[in-house]
């Protein structure tokens, strides 16, 4: 049985109305009428001509935030009077004063709030239910408040300009990187969200990644049509990650007719799970038996329950429901919860007033339109049909829905054998720590670059999927203070060791991990830390995750390997694309349709996956009306995500073709310390080419025809 809290098995039984982002928050009073032109003659009087086009800028920028509860006019002309700087070397300094101090704000605050969740999201004992609690604060709720409200933010506002996105693309290319590091400073401030709101959003967030980290499927008591058990005991796959990376694994299984009804069974699951059609008595919870094909539950024998490891792992009603009630439309809830914690933010984001413009205009800093052409592009490759048929000539059969996951371009030894030798190899997450230095050095990394990036990274037990953690402090303000803050790898590790799931997801994380530390210690200001955008940590994470088998040792030796890399590469980016877009098409249904309900929000979705599913995917892989697109757990736990991973994939093809060979260290430095600036300009740096998908569709194509396909 699925545990909720309260509050929102409540909203889901009330009239789930959008909250009206314009309603009763002490921190959206009415702005005041400001008439810019005395305020910049002012300025103009007592520091000269020169300072005229600063203070235009300066004066409307305050103006667009500036409310009533900051002060009257002449508060507004008095602050305008006192806080503009006018000395180059005093402007330099007050940015040199903005920098270290939020290089001390974001850091400690993002450390706490990481304690706060380790509770909830590692394995550190039985949870109780104040973990929840804690995990849903947000310390830092009215930081960005407090910013305004003390003036600080009005400071930075009139004294450094405030580009938006156009600006950027148009003159970014010819800025200093000072200029960049102002740019950053100033783009903090594009959002006023009151405290409320944001705390509004950590409470969403933390409720959909507990509810999805708890939605595990034990699939030995998942039973095939004619009843059979096909997985051993103690197999707990998490949604979506673990039961799609199961279909993977199941191409290297030697017993084909075993791993085809496998990747059949976990197939219904997962429809199971989108349509909400799911028992809500088997999720996560090995008393009950289960038949998707029937949807009938059954009791299972006391032999046949993994006993001690469900009294370890996760958490259950005292009694098992034998019941095929369906679960509630929680997954649809949890979906609302998150826009309508969004929509708490939009009114006070005038530069980006929906939670997608705030994704692509300020986060990404890349037109929805250019990413919805680079995934249809992919989409619509005439290399797809011509891919399916050799996929399918491999294979010896007609493909199905789940071959969307094929994983057999590059073979590797059945799982249960890659299992035996990560669980030998990283009993625990500590052995994987330990073993850091010798992955970066089979990277690529000196030894003295791998001891570094081995210094700043601390690995965690995950209660859920492996996932990584930034630091956004490399130093105390003073250094007699103590150390700087590192990035956390989170990797989960099962009783009997780490199996090659855990061990994939690790690599990856890793890689992020990093680029964390790369983009934290080595950029020349912290102002500019960090990467473009996710998609392009996504990226540079994927291209240590390629290579996890060749550090494991077991890396097969093949003249076509690169070939098959590209094959698999726009494989994925195909498979995600569809997913990215339904994605997309969700949050734009939910903001057409504010007051909609989670039955309405199912039926919604359901649709707008099986359209893309009909469009893109039946051609090739069949069942049209499939609902499988929209199985991924970023649509609930990741406020618009899944776009970013296969920009992701384009982004490492393109990278992995500078990183190839003995330079790989140096390389993938060089591209990670180079700051957060525009994602051309960073691409244009690391690669030599702006984002694009031509390098992988002619690499693609390159492959297809030496491999006769």
């Amino acid at each position: 049985m699925r545990f909720l809290p309260l509050a929102l098995v409540l909203a889901a039984m009330v009239s789930c109305r959008t909250p009206n982002p314009g309603s009763s928050s002490s921190s959206k009073s009415a702005r005041i009428q400001v008439d810019p032109a005395p305020l910049v003659a002012a300025v103009v009087q007592k520091h000269g001509e020169a300072a005229r086009p600063r203070a235009e800028r300066g004066v409307r920028q305050v103006a667009a935030f500036w409310r009533a509860e900051d002060g009257d006019a002449a508060a507004l002309r008095e602050f305008v009077d006192e806080a503009f700087v006018a000395d180059r070397k005093q402007l330099d300094a007050l940015l040199g004063r903005f920098s270290a101090a939020f290089e001390q704000i974001d850091g400690h605050l993002l450390a706490i709030g990481r304690a706060l969740k380790s509770w909830n999201e590692l394995e550190l004992g039985p949870q109780m239910d104040v973990d929840q609690l804690f995990a849903s604060i947000n310390v830092g709720a009215h930081l960005p408040e407090d910013l305004f409200t003390s003036r600080l933010a009005f400071v930075a506002l009139l004294n450094f300009p405030q580009p938006n996105l156009d600006e950027m693309v148009a003159q970014g290319p010819r800025w200093s990187r000072q200029q960049w590091a102002e740019a950053r400073l100033t783009r903090r401030f594009a959002i006023r969200p009151s405290g409320a709101a944001l705390q509004a959003f950590a409470k969403a967030n933390a409720e959909a990644e507990a509810y999805i980290a708890g939605y595990n499927v034990w699939m030995h008591h998942v039973l095939a049509p004619d009843g059979r058990r096909l997985f051993p005991k103690g197999v707990r796959l998490l949604t979506h990650w673990n039961l799609r990376d199961q279909i993977k694994a199941d191409y290297a299984e030697k017993d084909k007719a075993l791993a085809l009804a496998r990747q059949r069974l976990i197939r219904e699951v997962m429809e199971r799970i989108v349509t909400q059609t799911i028992p809500r008595g088997v999720i996560d919870d090995p008393r009950v038996d289960w038949n998707p094909a029937t949807n009938t539950v059954t009791a299972s024998p006391p032999e046949e329950i993994e006993t001690e490891q469900m009294k370890s792992q996760g958490r259950r009603p005292e009694k098992p429901l034998v019941a095929a009630d369906r679960e509630p439309d929680w997954r649809y809830l949890m979906l609302l919860s998150d826009f309508r914690a969004s929509r708490q933010v939009d009114a006070d984001s005038p530069m980006a007033p929906t939670e997608i413009d705030r994704h692509f205009q300020l986060d990404d800093e890349i037109p929805e339109q250019r990413v919805r052409a680079l995934l249809t592009q992919v989409l619509e490759s005439p290399l797809v049909p011509r891919i399916a048929a050799l996929i399918q000539k491999r294979m010896g059969r007609p493909l199905e829905p789940f071959d969307i996951w094929y994983a057999g371009f590059i073979e590797k030894q059945p799982e249960g054998e890659l299992s035996k030798l990560t669980r030998a190899r990283y009993p625990n997450s500590d052995a994987y720590k330990k073993d850091i230095p010798r992955l970066l050095q089979g990277l690529g990394f000196s030894a003295d670059k791998a001891r570094f990036l081995d210094a700043h990274i601390v690995v965690d037990p995950a209660r859920g999927s492996g996932h990584a953690l930034q630091a956004e402090r490399r130093s105390e303000m003073y250094p007699w203070w103590g150390p700087g803050d590192s990035p956390h790898l989170r990797t989960r590790v099962n009783p009997d060791g780490m199996d090659y799931k855990g061990y994939n997801i690790a690599i990856h994380e890793m890689g992020h991990n990093v680029e964390q530390v790369f983009s934290l210690y080595q950029v020349d200001d912290t102002l500019l830390s960090g990467v473009p955008g996710t998609a392009f940590t996504e990226a540079l994470a994927f291209t240590f995750q390629h290579r996890d088998l060749e550090l494991l040792g077991v890396a097969k030796t093949d003249p076509h390997v690169e070939h098959f890399r590209a094959l698999r590469d726009f494989w994925d980016s195909w498979e995600i694309s569809g997913s990215a877009l339904v994605d997309l098409d969700v949050w734009r249904w939910m903001y057409e349709h504010p007051e909609a309900t989670p039955p309405q929000l199912r039926e919604a979705t359901l649709a707008i996956a099986r359209s893309y599913w009909d469009k893109y995917y039946a051609p090739v892989l069949g069942k049209p009306g499939n609902p499988q697109l929209a199985i991924y757990s970023h649509m609930i736990n990741a406020f618009l995500y899944l776009y970013r991973y296969p920009i992701g994939h384009l982004i490492a093809f393109q990278l992995e073709e500078k990183l190839r060979g003995p330079d790989f260290g140096k390389v993938f430095e060089s591209a990670a310390s180079y700051g957060r600036v525009l994602p051309d300009l960073w691409m244009e740096h690391a690669t030599g080419k702006p984002v694009v998908a031509e390098p992988m569709l002619q690499a693609t194509e390159a492959a297809l025809r030496a491999l006769g396909g």
